[in-house]
């Protein structure tokens, strides 16, 4: 997966991500991302779900929105983007119930962005990418407390 690193903006996201190495290591023999996809995949969730904001309110939105505007295949375009993020937690080594959360998320979001109207208000309240972030942050920071980072 390919994100540009203007995306991250200059202090990363934030600072609140931070590389644990920038070698693969032993991950690459097992066919594992190296850490630096973690901010990646951070960022593109970001990018999906609250990247613009309504000026004047605290509502913010994303691609995810404005590309789900497209009926039916834009929803499902949304969701290809937001399975980049699951398919980074499974390189990670994520265990299979986050896992399986992650993917009842994209569906949810999905499901919801068929119906007419309910869509706009589903990707807005919902945010299943952020929630995916929020998942796979937890799952990385278990496995770097477990002592296996990779």
């Amino acid at each position: 997966m390919f994100v540009p690193s203007a995306m991250m903006g200059p202090r990363g996201l934030g600072g609140r991500v931070r590389l644990l190495a920038e070698e693969p290591g032993p991950a690459a023999a097992q066919g594992r991302v190296r850490p630096v996809e973690l901010p990646r995949s951070l960022a593109l969730a970001a990018w999906l779900d609250s990247r613009f904001r309504i000026p004047g309110t605290r509502i913010r939105f994303g691609w995810d929105s404005i590309i789900g505007l497209v009926p039916v295949v834009g929803d499902t375009v949304a969701t290809g983007l937001g399975a980049l993020i699951v398919a980074d937690a499974v390189r990670l080594g994520v265990r299979r119930r986050a896992i399986a959360q992650m993917g009842a998320n994209l569906a949810i979001d999905w499901v919801l962005g068929l119906v007419p109207v309910v869509d706009v208000v589903a990707d807005v309240a919902f945010k299943a990418n952020k929630r995916n972030a929020r998942l796979l942050r937890r799952e990385w920071a278990r496995l770097c407390a477990a002592g296996d980072p990779t």
